[in-house]
Formats: structure tokens, C-alpha cells, sequence
């Protein structure tokens, strides 16, 4: 899908999903306000083309959907939640990425050894809180976060970060959504976005 039709089924699955109050101040906000439906997913590794965040978002969606709906998962697991809660904590677990990147140059070396401009995004945090946390955060700002929400969007980076195991282990065992949300962007970034 190109980015137009990304952000098309973004705003139809946030409108048909997410419905509590506030939302909508929300969803205004990331179109009018930030850079949400244009930035990057990262500056160099997955997603990191205009779009990119979009569409990861996007990716983490579907594979969350899909690991929810899977039957094993309901049966082994007796794990599940709303489709509200869905889209939320995967449509919305990065928008600590909303106005982060901004474009500049690298130099690099061609094929021939000579140095090329080239473009790149860099890192501009005008609001250093962290990642999941920071997402957490802005989503508050405009509408009411359930417990568990909270909890999967601040640990959906899982053990990747540098902080206390022993508080991440214990955040995904009282909220497990916080792994399944950590298992749907792992995938998405590893697997689909390649």
C-alpha cells in the first residue's frame, strides 16, 4: 500500500475502534499538529522512509490481530481484549515518534570511493521522556488510558531497553497484553519490515 492508503485504513480503523472520549481531539491532533501519517519509523533500520511510522503502525496492528485471534492463544493463553484496546495500544504505541526525526544529510563513501551526501533523519527529542512512556503520556493528554493499555504501550519494547528486568518481568507478567503487543512489534519490525 502506498502511503495515501495507509493513512486511508489508519484513520477508518481508529474511527471504527476507538471511540471513548477524547479520541477524536487525538486522532485531530495527529493530523493537524504532528508529523505522525509522514515521519519514520527509525533513522536508519526499519521504516526509516517517510511513512515508515505509519506503516509500522499499521504492521503491529495486523499482527497483533491476528496472534489475538488465533485460537491458541485464546485457549492456551485466555488472553484477549476489545477491539478498542487493540487498535489503541498497536495503532498508537509509538507516538513517541510523532515530531522526533528530522531530516539532514550523512556523508558516505560510493562505489568509487567518494564521499556522497546522502539523506538521513536524525534524532531531535524536544520531549526526552522516554519511549513507551512518552507514548503513554501524549495518549493521556488527550483520553483516558485503561491499566492494561498503559502498561502494554510502556513495555511493548520489552527487555530491549536498559532499565530493571526484574520491573519489565514483572510488568509482563501482571499484563500480559504487554508481551503480546512487545511479540506483534517485534514481528512487524523484524520480520515485515525488513
Amino acid at each position: 500500500m502506498d502511503m495515501n492508503e495507509n493513512k486511508q485504513r489508519f484513520i477508518e480503523l481508529y474511527n471504527r475502534y476507538i471511540t471513548r472520549e477524547g479520541a477524536d481531539k487525538l486522532l485531530d491532533y495527529m493530523l493537524t499538529k504532528s508529523d505522525f501519517f509522514i515521519a519514520p519509523a527509525s533513522t536508519r533500520f526499519h521504516g526509516s522512509y517517510p511513512g515508515g511510522l505509519l506503516e509500522h503502525s499499521l504492521n503491529v496492528y495486523d499482527c497483533l490481530k491476528h496472534f489475538m485471534d488465533d485460537p491458541f492463544t485464546k485457549e492456551k493463553f485466555a488472553l484477549s481484549c476489545s477491539e478498542e484496546t487493540l487498535a489503541i495500544i498497536s495503532l498508537l504505541h509509538d507516538l513517541c515518534k510523532m515530531n522526533f526525526y528530522k531530516e539532514s544529510f550523512r556523508n558516505v563513501k560510493d562505489d568509487n570511493g567518494v564521499w556522497q551526501k546522502v539523506p538521513t533523519y536524525v534524532v531531535e527529542d524536544t520531549l526526552p521522556y522516554g519511549h513507551g512512556e512518552k507514548s503513554v503520556y501524549i495518549i493521556s493528554g488527550f483520553m483516558k488510558l485503561t491499566r492494561q493499555e498503559a502498561f502494554a504501550i510502556r513495555y511493548h519494547m520489552g527487555f530491549s531497553g536498559e532499565e530493571n528486568k526484574t520491573t519489565i518481568g514483572n510488568a509482563l507478567h501482571m499484563y500480559p497484553l504487554s508481551l503480546a503487543l512487545n511479540i506483534a512489534d517485534m514481528e512487524a519490525s523484524t520480520f515485515i519490515e525488513k
